[in-house]
């Protein structure tokens, strides 16, 4: 029902009504966060029945018409009359007028933080009729005791009055109140870092609907203190209780040069905190000199793990590349795509993909052409090539074909239990391949033989780690034969986002809801990014000089279960455990799998020696000669052709120092199974 469709004593009632509602709603609300008195109150307007505004407005046009009446005596007087007998009539009769005649004219049908033209219109029509009438009774009239002139000026000044308060509520609830709620409804937001990167990113975010930049935070202690931008600086001391006071929502990284370990102090001082930590890319990325919101993106945990990276020797990277033809087998896979997205942009004369899997080959060879295509590679032949390195007279097609100059074979089957339950396929894939590809590349005068080798290949307790350390000890034993093939191999642990890897595998059961799947509490990896890993073994390949065991320096191990607790503290959750039952994402302990070592070890020995570049050690790893070996490799290649699991152990076994296999009659019995 519209208000001017009430009874008059119900419009009497209402503005008192709407007044105490309005009061008492505004003193019941909750704090919104940082929001001021003004914004405060203008939200808890807009919070009132469409009834209660109205009454509100009523109210305050009652107030002014008195208001208006007292300044038109003391405009006239020269002085403030307090009203004595007839006088009391300007005061009801100025009441009497005017709200009804703004009711009839649709004075409080408008919404005002809405109104326009047609509203102030409307305003100009009631006062005109009202001033008409008014200035008749009290002016043309007369009434002794009231001035003439009140029945003329009172009108005119209500007519201001009215139109001031339509106005400024039209700003306070519609322009300007927007701008501020607005402001409270972004996420507000502290920039670590208040170099040319965070005023960077300040600067893209002035203009932002979702964030509002509350201050910086940087290291540099003569910028501590200091206004940026109309925006404190901070110390890092007490990061954790600046986040508090400032209600900060999220931490944006402005420091693209920052080590992985100054990564790890700041998420330290943040985990307490609610905040979510967001980054911008490395220095690399930047090196167009402009950041933007879109530059944003969440730390991960590949920002964190592992120890910060050294600069490629640019020397040691072109060596067996530049201007050569490259054969990289296993290209589709992690290690492998990654070799070839490092290799194409060293500029080969021409690159060899080699791999089993349709799907596989097909994605890395469509990307490597948009890489090419994107740095101007026009001189780069790509050759995608579909082959089993088990399959010998098709690599040896391939090799007689194309004589590639270096060779990096990094095709494998990796993944342990998978191996387990496959011995005989682990033997002929990771062995014979291996083999296959060796014999030939001696045979067709490769000059370079990179080996991509595990550190599962150190002491194992698993298939594919012992067939990985005979993959090595075949390299080894031709290399002490001679001849014009350099054959090395190079040893590292898990790269991050690997298909083997369990950082996607966590975040694929963090994003389900959880709970997170780890093997045992004590379990511990090496980690390494996959781009640094292609880096090094690409270098380590480049400092061969014939049978080298090369050992990427991982840095220190890291617990798995430190790391599931990490990527659930990132991903914006909290830990369900016994000290906080109410948490989002647990932690379960299912067990070691068949063959998983609690540790993993890079060294058979303790005798590691230097090489020229800071993050490549090199293995003196016992080896057989080649007689004997070749001999063995015989015997085992009989074994899986057929399907002796206990023999191929038993060849494993001899082979292998420290190789702690299961027990024969569960290989046998889970190779059985999976055959069927």
């Amino acid at each position: 029902m519209l208000l001017q469709d009430k009874p008059i004593g119900c419009c009497c009632i209402t503005p008192w009504v709407g007044v105490c509602t309005f009061a008492r709603h505004l003193l019941s609300a909750p704090q919104m966060g940082n929001m001021t008195v003004q914004t405060r109150l203008a939200k808890s307007v807009l919070n009132l029945s469409r009834a209660n505004k109205r009454g509100i407005a009523l109210t305050v046009d009652a107030l002014l018409c008195i208001a208006t009446v007292a300044i038109a005596y003391f405009l006239r007087l020269d002085r403030w009359v307090v009203p004595v007998g007839t006088q009391w009539l300007s005061y009801v009769g100025a009441l009497a007028l005017a709200i009804p005649l703004f009711i009839t004219f649709g004075l409080y049908r408008a919404i005002f933080r809405h109104a326009g033209w047609g509203a102030l219109t409307a305003v100009l029509r009631a006062c005109a009729v009202y001033g008409a009438a008014y200035a008749l009774i009290f002016s043309v009239v007369g009434i002794s005791g009231i001035p003439r002139t009140v029945g003329i000026a009172q009108p005119l000044l209500l007519f201001l009055a009215i139109g001031a308060s339509r106005t400024l509520t039209h700003y306070w609830l519609g322009g300007g109140y927007l701008a501020a709620l607005k402001q409270g409804a972004q996420r507000r937001i502290l920039i670590y870092g208040a170099g040319s990167a965070g005023r960077q990113l300040a600067a893209g975010l002035a203009n932002s609907d979702e964030m509002h930049v509350v201050g910086f935070v940087d290291d540099d202690v003569t910028l501590q203190g200091s206004v940026l931008n109309g925006k404190k600086i901070y110390a890092p001391a007490k990061l954790d209780k600046l986040i508090e006071k400032l209600d900060v929502a999220d931490l944006l990284l402005a420091i693209p040069s920052a080590s992985r370990s100054r990564r790890n102090e700041i998420l330290e001082l943040v985990r307490p905190t609610s905040a979510t930590i967001r980054t911008l890319p490395g220095l690399a990325d930047l090196a167009h000199g402009r950041v933007t919101v879109n530059d944003l993106r969440e730390l991960d945990i590949e920002d964190l793990l592992g120890r910060d990276a050294v600069a490629p020797n640019q020397l040691l990277l072109a060596k067996n590349i530049a201007g050569k033809v490259v054969m990289i087998t296993g290209a589709g896979g992690s290690i492998g795509s990654e070799l070839c997205r490092q290799a194409l942009q060293l500029r080969p004369s021409t690159l060899l993909l080699v791999e089993q899997s349709e799907f596989n080959l097909y994605t890395i060879h469509q990307e490597l052409e948009k890489l090419a295509d994107n740095i101007d590679l026009d001189g780069v032949e790509l050759v995608p090539l579909l082959a089993s390195v088990q399959d010998e007279a098709r690599i040896e097609s391939i090799l007689g074909t194309w004589k590639p100059e270096t060779v990096y074979h990094a095709a494998a089957y990796k993944h342990v239990p998978l191996v387990e339950f496959n011995p005989a396929e682990g033997v002929r894939n990771n062995v014979f391949g291996t083999l296959n590809m060796a014999l030939l590349s001696k045979k067709h005068l490769v000059r370079d033989f990179v080996l991509i080798s595990t550190d599962k290949a150190v002491r194992p307790t698993n298939i594919m780690g012992a067939t990985k350390r005979v993959a090595e000890q075949i390299l080894q034993a031709l290399a002490a034969e001679g001849g014009a093939t350099r054959f090395s191999m190079v040893r590292f642990g898990n790269v991050l986002g690997s298909s083997g890897s369990v950082v996607p595998l966590f975040r694929r059961q963090i994003k389900a809801g959880g709970p997170i799947t780890i093997t045992h509490a004590e379990i511990t990896r090496y980690f390494m990014t996959i781009p640094e890993a292609a880096q090094l073994v690409i270098q380590a390949g480049a400092m061969a000089h014939g049978g080298e065991v090369f050992v990427l320096d991982m840095g220190d191990p890291v617990r798995i279960i430190d790391l599931a607790k990490r990527m659930v503290d990132l991903s914006g959750l909290t830990l369900r455990d016994d000290e906080n039952p109410s948490g989002d994402i647990e932690i379960l302990v299912v067990g070691l799998r068949p063959g998983e070592k609690l540790y993993e070890e890079l060294l058979i020995g303790d005798n590691p020696e230097p090489t020229g570049h800071a993050r490549i050690m090199k293995a003196a790893e016992g080896f057989e000669l080649w007689p004997q070996l070749s001999l063995q490799l015989t015997n085992a290649q009989k074994a899986a052709a057929n399907e002796d699991s206990v023999a191929l152990t038993e060849f494993l076994k001899g082979l292998v120092s420290g190789f702690r296999a299961r027990d024969a009659d569960v290989i046998v019995e889970g190779a059985s199974r999976s055959a069927a």
